[in-house]
C-alpha cells in the first residue's frame, strides 16, 4: 500500500475516532470527504438524481448509526462504498417492486442533462443502465470511481479474480449493448 492510501486510511480512522469521542465536526469532515464520491457511485448505479441523493443520505445515516461496529483494521472507504453499493442495489429492488418503469431512457436523460454530459456519455449511460445491477456495480467502481480490482473485491466482498471475471463479462455486455445501439 502506498503512503497516500495509508495516510488517507489514517485520516479516516482519526475522523471516526474523533466522532466516537463526541466531536461532531468530525462527522461533517467525513461527509465532506465522501459525499460527492458516494453520490457519484449511487448515480451511476441508479441513473436518477433523486434516488442517488436519497441513497447517499441513507448511507450516511447508516454510517453514523453503525460506526460502533466499524472495525478500524479495515479501510473505512471500503466500508462506506460497500454500504453505498448495497443500498443502491436495495433501491433498485424497491423500485422494481413499486413500479414498472416504462422508459429507462428518461431516467438516464435526467441524470445526463444535470451533468451536461457529452453525447457519448449519454449512450454509455443508457447502456450502463441496461446492465444487471451486479455488472453495473463493477463497471461503476472500476471506471467511474477508479477503484483497483483489489479495492472492488474489498467493497463487494468477493475475490479479485471474481472481480476480473465479472468486469470482463460486464464490459462485453456493455459493448454488445453499445453495438446494438449503433454506438460502438
Amino acid at each position: 500500500m502506498d503512503e497516500t492510501l495509508s495516510a488517507a486510511d489514517d485520516w479516516d480512522r482519526s475522523l471516526v475516532r474523533r466522532y466516537m469521542d463526541g466531536d461532531r465536526v468530525a462527522a461533517e469532515d467525513l461527509v465532506d470527504r465522501y459525499q460527492r464520491r458516494l453520490f457519484n457511485v449511487a448515480l451511476r448505479m441508479l441513473g436518477n438524481l433523486q434516488d442517488a441523493e436519497d441513497v447517499t443520505q441513507t448511507v450516511f445515516g447508516k454510517v453514523f448509526m453503525s460506526l460502533k461496529s466499524y472495525d478500524p483494521k479495515f479501510r473505512f472507504f471500503s466500508w462506506v462504498y460497500r454500504m453505498t453499493v448495497n443500498e443502491s442495489l436495495n433501491a433498485i429492488k424497491r423500485r422494481k417492486q413499486m413500479v414498472t418503469l416504462e422508459n429507462d431512457s428518461e431516467l438516464v436523460a435526467s441524470a445526463i442533462a444535470a451533468d451536461d454530459a457529452l453525447e457519448v456519455e449519454e449512450h454509455v449511460g443508457k447502456a450502463l443502465m441496461q446492465l444487471k445491477p451486479d455488472d453495473r456495480a463493477v463497471v461503476v467502481l472500476r471506471h467511474f470511481a477508479s477503484f483497483s480490482h483489489e479495492e472492488i473485491a474489498e467493497v463487494l466482498d468477493v475475490s479479485a479474480q471474481t472481480v476480473k471475471s465479472r468486469l470482463f463479462t460486464a464490459r462485453e455486455r456493455l459493448r454488445t449493448l453499445l453495438i446494438a445501439q449503433g454506438n460502438a
